[in-house]
């Protein structure tokens, strides 16, 4: 019988088995296609980092860590990996890590992995880990029917932006840290009481923001159910995530067509393949895992970056990566003026 305050808890090591178990094949492709895939997002991940620091001002004279090029297996490893550090399930607590749970993370990670472009993991090695995913990378090429040169560049100034925000403000992993084990301190849900209540947002699926700024869909009823120092905690990784993916996402369009000579087409291709709507099933999942309302965070942190910079400019914008005091509060993503009123005076 197993302790009751292990049931949260989740075993990413069998989480990371299972997820390799379960994931899809990736596109079919020649060994030649495959290896310059690899070999061009290796290239890219240099090349994007000049661009980046220009545009934004940001990690001048730090290093540049080589990039991890995987398979959709390698991302879900490092995954687990990384979330074992996030939430300190990889250090001795003396609790059952919980079986139930590391093969319900197993399987969502098996579905993030054939979605997931690259990532920036901050909590691994000495100066984090640039993760990059040539299968999906080369699936969403071909979809978009881009150019691929072009769309690997475009991809990695994204996550190159990521590694440079967080290199240049060392504050910023503890804080997202903390905000996580604040919010993993509160009532845990199973993964079947969370697709029960789903079913229901579902209907509601038009609306992914209320009035006062606090987000609807899953994200809100998380706010809703939850005690006020795990709903300030996620209010703070939901400001976070939209001013990191704004960010990101204003620095892909800022660094233009010198670097990038079909950035438009792409950007077009790709903001379409994000509206494109899915099957009920889909919807489902992708709302499970958070993965609309990361839709919402692109979109509303693009809004609130593009707006602050055109009124002070990206240096005075770069205030925001003093602290957490300068971060946005809830309700001044949607009203970047409040922001820069409070912060820049």
């Amino acid at each position: 019988m197993a302790d009751d305050s292990s049931i949260g808890a989740v075993d990413w090591n069998l989480a990371a088995k299972t997820g390799v178990r379960l994931v899809r094949s990736g596109p079919a492709t020649s060994r030649y296609t495959a290896e310059k895939a690899v070999a061009d997002l290796a290239d890219a991940s240099v090349r994007a980092e000049m661009p980046v620091r220009e545009v934004t001002g940001l990690a001048d004279g730090l290093p540049i860590p080589t990039a991890q090029i995987l398979d959709r297996a390698g991302w879900i490893n490092a995954a687990a990996q990384s979330m074992g550090h996030l939430t300190g399930a990889d250090s001795e607590s003396g609790l059952l890590i919980g079986k139930p749970a590391g093969i319900q993370a197993g399987a969502m990670l098996a579905y993030l992995s054939s979605a997931i472009l690259g990532q920036y993991d901050p909590f691994t090695g000495e100066n984090g880990t640039l993760l990059l995913v040539a299968p999906n990378v080369i699936a969403v090429e071909r979809a978009l029917r881009v150019d691929p040169e072009d769309f690997r560049l475009w991809v990695c100034l994204h996550e190159v932006t990521h590694r440079v925000q967080f290199s240049s403000s060392p504050w910023l992993a503890g804080y997202m840290q903390d905000a996580v084990e604040t919010l993993g301190e509160g009532e845990d849900q199973s993964l079947t009481d969370m697709v029960g209540r789903l079913s229901t947002l579902l209907r509601d699926r038009g609306r992914t923001d209320t009035e006062d700024g606090a987000p609807g869909g899953i994200v809100g009823l998380l706010r809703a159910t939850q005690a006020e120092p795990q709903r300030d905690a996620l209010d703070r990784l939901l400001v976070l995530g939209t001013v990191l993916e704004g960010h990101a996402d204003h620095v892909m369009d800022a660094v233009g067509p010198a670097v990038v000579p079909s950035v438009t087409r792409i950007r077009g291709a790709f903001d379409a393949r994000r509206q494109r709507k899915s099957n009920p099933m889909h919807r489902l999942i992708r709302a499970l895992l958070g993965m609309d309302a990361k839709m919402a965070q692109y979109v509303r942190g693009k809004q609130f970056v593009d707006a602050v910079v055109a009124q002070v400019g990206m240096e005075r914008f770069n205030t925001i990566w003093t602290g957490p005091d300068t971060m946005p509060k809830l309700a001044e993503i949607d009203n970047p003026a409040a922001w820069t009123a409070r912060v820049l005076g």
